[in-house]
Order: C-alpha cells, then structure tokens, then sequence
C-alpha cells in the first residue's frame, strides 16, 4: 500500500485540472529505476493508469505504481513539499537501507 498525503493530493489534483487532464483516469506515476549513488532512484511524473499498475487514491488523486515498484514501495508515503530551495513530491519509503548524500537515491 502506498499512502497519499492531503497536500499531495491536492497538488496532483491541481496540477492535472490546470493541464485539462482528466482526474479519473490521470494521476502520479511513482516507479524506481536504477542510478544514483546508492543503486536506485525515484521516478515521478503525471501520465495515464496503465493495465498492470497498482492505484492508491485519496479522493479524487490517484497514484500509481507498477508492479515492479510495488515490491519496493509498499509501505512509502507520497508528499508534497515546498520549501526555500524548491518545491515537488517527495517519497518517505520504510523499506530504504540507505540513502546517498544529496537524497535522490536509496539502497534497499
């Protein structure tokens, strides 16, 4: 299972509403591909569910992840964050045994 935080959510919602997107069947596409210097990084971007993902909702926001990603993923938690040096979605995966330096890969 992967959880979707209400500020999350309400940015995919408002992302895909203001492309002219449709919320039913758009969403957050959160998969993992390997790189970074600590063997694996995420993967975000908006785009169509397709046959073989998993889909969490919150409302109307919809995550997907596909089925290789699951194994990795279950358990994360899809935020939203702004901050002084920048905004975007952010993951806070249980399963992660290491992270690198800078925070855009994991070990598992």
């Amino acid at each position: 299972m992967v959880t979707i935080t209400e500020r999350a959510a309400g940015k995919i919602l408002e992302i895909l509403e203001r492309q002219g997107k449709d919320t039913g069947t758009h969403g957050l596409r959160v998969g993992i591909e390997s790189g970074g210097c600590s063997g694996f990084q995420y993967k975000l971007d908006l785009g169509e569910a397709l046959a073989d993902d998993q889909i969490f909702a919150s409302g109307k926001a919809q995550v997907m992840v596909d089925t290789k990603a699951i194994l990795f993923l279950g358990g994360s938690t899809v935020d939203y964050i702004e901050s002084l040096t920048g905004a975007g979605f952010t993951v806070r995966n249980p399963n992660t045994t290491g992270t690198c330096g800078c925070g855009t890969s994991f070990s598992v």
